[in-house]
């Protein structure tokens, strides 16, 4: 329900903080005493349409805040939830606050969260119906009478399972127009499925093979190169060339040279001389370099064996791994992407040779799909004819009171075309309202005056009240061209439904106003020569003067004091 209204500067309101409370709130006053602005305020925090003529006189901007308290367990959370409001249910009030400037334009807020006057709309809805000059927000909106024939008479297991089989036959024929556009897809490109998907089982692309590959073509690539350096240096060894010099006989033929210096064994009897003893040196230095020689040959023969390389593996690697490389960029994709590549042509061409029994199967499951959808959308609208001549006869039945009673209140059940059928059934509903006999029934916007719609909607709530999650309404003119006996009944009504909703009413009638569980009146007041809206609540002494001026006027006499207590006693 809604408890607290803020108002600055709108129009001629300055400053205005309402606290509201449960139960029936009457607002009265003079004629232009401001009763409209302050409607014209809530209705703009609700999402009515902003203009810079809202804006008082001298004011930077206006502003409006209507702040609710909402009950755990409402649909509105689940509204709140899907737009990313993080409120924890009947925790902590909602705000809707609004603010317009000097140009026309406005900021809307919900929660401190800017929103767009669509969804603050859309919030407002679910919180508050406004019936009279603002009737587009109540029972003017065609919109929500399915709803509230629903709501009525019509079992929610019966709404749930159509709305189920609706979106089962919503899902059959998606996937079935997918499948249909994919098998077309792939007919269109037979060929080149069937060439790609041999190419690539061809070359038959694994898991993790390029990175294998490339790792084996950079150690032969290694092998290569050390095979070569090896192989370089034994060629410098014993070089094949027979005009290139051999270490091994250069060698020898040094030590045969040096021999020749050396005595023979006759001679060494006598004493050795420095020179030979020099050579004998450097025949030992030549013979251990014969021998490191002869030792490094045998190394690097022995290394070049070990270090062999294997040309036609390199070749053959660098060959699969150019090949994978070519054909991932032939197809756009990674060399790692072309195992799961293949398998997706693969499936779509099993889905092209396997099509027509797929397609087959789809067909019949759409067709049990909506055969489904109309069995629970018939008994759904069986149901809500059976609802419409209940609600029509209990709505009629409050008509008299309200002094409607040659009007006839109609549940018009209009069939959709197939194409139009939905999540909600088969039918649209509409309320219409014949005022006068001999009329023609219409929609109640256009044959039904504010006052008779909002009678109309008084009616209609007494029905409703206790089936409805909207917690406040408001009623404007309810009891317009009315007296007596009939408003007597008609704050009888709001009364009791009171009982089940917050009710804020405007009203000019003295039976209505006492029957208000919180009276506010609104006045006009000069101060510093501007003009300015105010809303006093009343004790039970100012109830009866104001009371008391709405059955004399401007001259308050006893007998109209007395005709106030009876009011109020009657009421008590």
């Amino acid at each position: 329900m809604l408890t607290h209204l803020s108002i600055r500067d709108v129009v001629l309101i300055e400053k205005l903080d309402l606290t509201l409370a449960a139960g029936l709130t009457v607002l009265t006053g003079e004629t232009g005493a401001g009763k409209s602005i302050l409607l014209d305020s809530l209705g703009l925090a609700l999402g009515d349409r902003a203009n810079a003529g809202l804006i008082r006189s001298r004011a930077a901007q206006a502003s409006v805040a209507a702040i609710f308290e909402v009950p755990s367990g409402q649909p509105l959370f689940t509204l709140l939830s899907e737009q990313g409001f993080a409120l924890e249910e009947a925790s902590e009030p909602l705000v809707l606050r609004r603010i317009v400037t000097p140009d026309g334009r406005s900021r809307a807020y919900v929660s401190d969260q800017p929103v767009g006057i669509s969804l603050l709309r859309r919030i407002a809805s679910q919180l508050v119906e406004i019936q009279g000059q603002h009737e587009q927000m109540g029972l003017a909106d065609q919109s929500t009478h399915l709803n509230l024939l629903d709501a009525f008479g019509v079992k929610r297991d019966l709404l749930a399972r159509t709305a189920a089989t609706f979106h089962q036959w919503a899902n059959a024929r998606t996937a079935l127009a997918k499948a249909r556009s994919e098998m077309d897809a792939a007919a269109r490109e037979e060929e080149w499925l069937r060439a790609t998907v041999d190419d690539l089982s061809t070359l038959a692309p694994q898991e993790g093979e390029e990175e294998s590959l490339a790792a084996l073509r950079v150690s032969l690539q290694q092998d290569e190169r050390r095979g070569e350096a090896v192989a370089a240096a034994l060629s410098e060894l014993t070089p094949r060339d027979r005009r290139s010099s051999n270490p091994s006989a250069a060698l020898r033929s040094a030590s045969r040279a040096l021999v020749r210096l050396l005595p023979s064994s006759a001679e060494t009897e006598g004493s050795t001389s420095t020179h030979q003893a020099q050579a004998q040196e450097a025949l030992d230095a030549l013979e251990k370099a014969e021998e490191a020689l002869a030792e490094a040959e045998m190394l690097l023969t022995r290394l070049a064996a070990d270090t062999e390389s294997d040309p036609r593996l390199l070749e053959e690697t660098e060959e699969r791994l150019f090949s994978l490389r070519a054909e991932a960029r032939k197809h756009n994709v990674s060399v790692a992407e072309l195992p799961s590549f293949l398998a997706s042509l693969k499936s779509r061409l099993a889905a092209l040779d396997s099509g027509n029994a797929e397609l087959s199967r789809l067909e019949i499951a759409l067709t049990e799909a909506r055969l489904a959808y109309e069995e629970a959308a018939k008994a759904l609208s069986k149901a809500r004819e059976h609802s419409a001549q209940k609600l029509e006869q209990a709505v009629s039945r409050e008509l008299k009171p309200v002094k409607l009673e040659r009007a006839r209140f109609i549940v018009s059940l209009l069939p959709l075309a197939p194409e139009q059928w939905n999540s909600r059934g088969m039918e649209q509903s509409s309320f219409l309202i014949a005022a006068n006999p001999g009329q023609a029934p219409g929609p109640l916007a256009k044959v039904a005056s504010g006052g008779e719609l909002s009678r109309l909607m008084l009616a209609l709530k007494v029905v409703l009240a206790q089936r409805s999650d909207v917690g406040t309404l408001v009623f404007d003119e309810v009891d317009s061209g009315v007296g007596g006996a009939t408003a007597s009944s008609i704050g009888d009504r709001l009364h009791k439904v009171a009982q089940d909703v917050q009710v804020l009413v405007v009203t000019h009638s003295p039976q209505v106003a006492a029957r208000g569980d919180h009276h506010l009146r609104i006045a006009k007041r000069i101060r510093n020569e501007r003009t300015e809206t105010l809303a006093e609540p009343l004790s039970r002494e100012a109830r009866r003067e104001e009371i008391a001026r709405m059955l004399a006027g401007d001259v308050i006499t006893d007998a109209a004091r007395g005709a106030a207590d009876s009011l109020l006693e009657q009421t008590a």
